[in-house]
């Protein structure tokens, strides 16, 4: 479970960081280029979730988060028994619900500043190091599940033709 929690903080740390940066140095609403055509920074405050779905529904989001966490704690003596790649997307996910969190929490909004502008990403929203732990984390946590599907699928097929 080291890796579990070390991952969990890490993901907070660099995100809370990021977004004092970004905070600090560049004006709302406005940014720098990075690389040309590729990668701008540029800082907006986003009042939805991640990628700006959900806009304007900090008290449910919050209350979805807080959801999260008490389940967490509810199976927490399960999750040291599960796959690796389970627990990576789990502590990438709560890591980034966490971040945005904080930013809901302190400011009523989240603070996203990775601006993608190469195509296919021209009109991607604008999104923050939370946002790319939630999904990295649901993408691992799909791609368990859909495995344990193969398998299961498997292990059922073998059964009927062997009986």
């Amino acid at each position: 479970m080291l890796g579990f929690h070390l991952l969990f903080l890490l993901v907070i740390l660099l995100d809370q960081s990021t977004k004092y940066f970004v905070q600090r140095f560049l004006p709302l609403n406005g940014g720098i280029t990075v690389l040309p055509g590729v990668l701008s920074l540029t800082y907006i405050n986003n009042p939805g979730a991640a990628f700006g779905i959900l806009p304007y529904k900090t008290v449910l989001l919050v209350v979805l988060t807080f959801l999260l966490f008490f389940l967490v704690f509810l199976f927490r003596n399960r999750i040291p028994r599960q796959p690796s790649f389970l627990r990576w997307g789990l502590a990438l996910g709560l890591g980034g619900a966490t971040g945005n969190l904080i930013d809901r929490l302190r400011f009523g909004s989240v603070i996203d500043f990775i601006d993608l502008r190469f195509w296919p990403m021209k009109n991607f929203p604008i999104f923050n190091i939370a946002d790319l732990a939630i999904s990295c984390g649901v993408l691992l946590i799909l791609w368990y599940l859909r495995k344990q599907e193969q398998t299961t699928g498997d292990e059922e097929k073998a059964i009927e033709q062997g009986g």
